[in-house]
This record gives structure tokens, C-alpha cells and sequence, in this order.
């Protein structure tokens, strides 16, 4: 059964309504037509109040829907002649950080993302997109090949944070968010980097780095998350929707923090109840980023990149 967010259930309800009605109708002897129309109106009608105002926590149970669309649906939408590239050439191949080369509306690109997986066997392999040390290690071969064959390299980042195990730390997590992280800003080609989900901690900016970051309208990015925030200051998770609030981690707020560039409209009701038409309008965000970048060279893009992160936290400081 699909599940359904506690602030979606009187849209749920009328959902179902319709479709009984039209079930009725479709079985014939039976004319709804004015009703069903009647109700679909009141629906689209809540639907905008609804997403209007939502909290910042009921937008972070947005971001983590399990029917927003994955790296693997934005690969299959927006990209053609994908070429998977895999490993670090030191440890391992991480499945939380999937990358490799493509064409995105016919230009040569690098792209790469988290993937979080849908089902449980799926969750399993990607590690719920929680990369350990081998994925931004990957990262970092995948942005040196965009760097030497001139392609601009768009990242997608959807992840709750870097994989905290025993295991990572052993093997140089924080070394290697660290490089991955550097390795983003000294690129010398166009960056666009797109918050699509959760944008959790330093594994997220480990990947979005970028000349231009945009964060889809529902998503989510912050330090920490409301959870482990609250775990922290409250010595409980009970104070997670707090902590939200508290976090400013919405694309409105950080928007206004200048913490990222611009914000993509997703359809009403969120992005998990138009997948096709979400990433359409991520396509169309992600290349008007591109076409802002196009004849800049490798120095001016290196500087405006440097500039934009060094600059994060000074507004209205004299």
C-alpha cells in the first residue's frame, strides 16, 4: 500500500473518493461526470493550500517520500549514451555514489548522484545513499576525468549523510569528504549541482560544490538532520519537528541565505505525484545553469566558485 504523509490524508480521502466514483461510472448505468468534477476542483484546491504552507517538517517528510524520483529515474529521463563508471581504484565500488559519462540534451557531460533505492533489496545494496569513503573517493576520479576532458559535470544529491560505520572511519571518511569536497572547487569546468531529496551534512556538500546550486522546491539541506539535531540538544528525537524549524533547512530559507541559487517549481502535490513532470522541470533548471556557464573559462569558473562558498555566512556583516 502506498504510503500516505499524516497532512495528506484529506487529500487521500478525496483521492479515493474519485476514483470509487469513477469506478461506479466506468461500470455503467451510473453518471458522475458533474461530481467528479466537482471534487477534482476541491482537491486541486487543497492540494494548493496544503503544499502552500507546509512546516519545515512536514516538507522534510516531502524530501524523503519514496516516491520522489531517484538518480536512476533522472538518469533515464535526462540523459542519453550513459556510460556507467565504477570504483575508486583503491578499495571498492560504493553503490550509495553512482556516476559516469552521458549526454544530457546532446552535450557530453560527467554526471553523478546518490542513490538511495526504492525497496528494501535495493535500500540494501545503496546503503540508503549513505557513501562511505570508496564513493566520494569515486567522486573525486569522476570530477578529475570531467577536468581533463572539459566537461561540465552535473551532480544530484539525495542523502541523509555519509555513512557513519566503524568500517568508513577506518578507512578515511572525513580525509575523503574532505577531498572530494576540494576536488568540486577546483574544477575548471561548469559545476551545476541539484539538492533533489535530502541534502544531509558534509556528504552532500561533498558533491555540491557547484558554480550554481539549485534545490527542488520540497527538498531539504541542512547540517545535520532534524533528528540527529535533536537527538543532540533535546537528548531526544521526540523534538525532531523543533529541530526542522530550528535547522532553517528549507529551499524557501536557504534560498534567502543565499546558501543556493535558485529553487525548481515541483508539480502540485510534490514531486512523488509527478515524477515525469518533476524532472522535466529539473532538465529545464539545469540547463539554463549550464547556459549561464557557457564560454566562461576554467580560471573565472574556479573563482566565482571560490567566492560563492567563501562569501556563505557574511550577509549583513559589516
Amino acid at each position: 500500500m502506498e504510503a500516505v504523509l499524516e497532512f495528506e490524508k484529506p487529500i487521500a480521502e478525496l483521492e479515493s473518493k474519485i476514483r470509487e466514483l469513477k469506478r461506479l461510472s466506468d461500470g455503467g448505468g451510473v453518471n458522475v461526470v458533474d461530481e467528479v468534477a466537482r471534487l477534482e476542483g476541491k482537491l486541486e484546491a487543497l492540494m494548493r493550500q496544503t503544499y502552500k504552507d507546509l512546516t519545515p517538517w512536514q516538507k522534510t517528510q516531502v524530501a524523503r517520500h519514496q516516491r520522489r524520483p531517484h538518480f536512476g529515474d533522472y538518469l533515464a529521463g535526462l540523459f542519453t549514451d550513459y556510460m556507467p563508471l565504477a570504483g575508486d581504484r583503491n578499495f571498492g565500488d560504493d553503490q550509495a555514489i553512482l556516476g559516469g559519462l552521458g549526454r544530457f540534451r546532446g552535450e557530453a557531460v560527467v554526471v553523478m548522484g546518490h542513490e538511495k533505492g526504492r525497496d528494501t533489496e535495493t535500500r540494501v545494496k545503496h546503503n540508503f545513499g549513505m557513501a562511505r569513503p570508496e564513493g566520494y573517493r569515486k567522486a573525486v576520479r569522476l570530477m578529475e576525468l570531467a577536468d581533463r576532458f572539459r566537461l561540465p559535470l552535473i551532480t544530484l544529491v539525495d542523502t541523509p549523510g555519509a555513512y557513519p560505520g566503524v568500517g568508513a572511519e577506518e578507512r578515511g571518511q572525513a580525509e575523503a569528504i574532505a577531498r572530494s569536497t576540494e576536488a568540486c572547487l577546483n574544477l575548471g569546468v561548469p559545476v551545476v549541482s541539484v539538492i533533489v531529496g535530502e541534502g544531509g551534512s558534509g556528504g552532500a556538500v561533498a558533491l555540491a560544490a557547484g558554480n550554481r546550486v539549485l534545490m527542488f522546491e520540497h527538498a531539504i539541506y541542512s547540517v545535520i538532520s532534524p533528528e540527529g539535531c535533536a537527538s543532540i540538544l533535546w537528548r531526544s528525537a521526540d523534538h525532531a519537528e523543533e529541530a526542522a524549524t530550528a535547522l532553517k533547512l528549507t529551499a524557501q530559507d536557504l534560498k534567502r541565505l543565499k546558501v543556493i541559487d535558485d529553487i525548481v517549481q515541483e508539480p502540485l502535490g510534490g514531486a512523488h505525484r509527478d515524477p515525469a513532470k518533476a524532472i522535466e522541470r529539473l532538465g529545464n533548471a539545469v540547463a539554463a545553469s549550464l547556459d549561464l556557464q557557457s564560454g566562461k573559462s576554467p580560471e573565472t569558473l574556479r573563482d566565482e566558485r571560490r567566492r560563492k562558498f567563501l562569501a556563505l555566512g557574511t550577509a549583513g556583516v559589516a
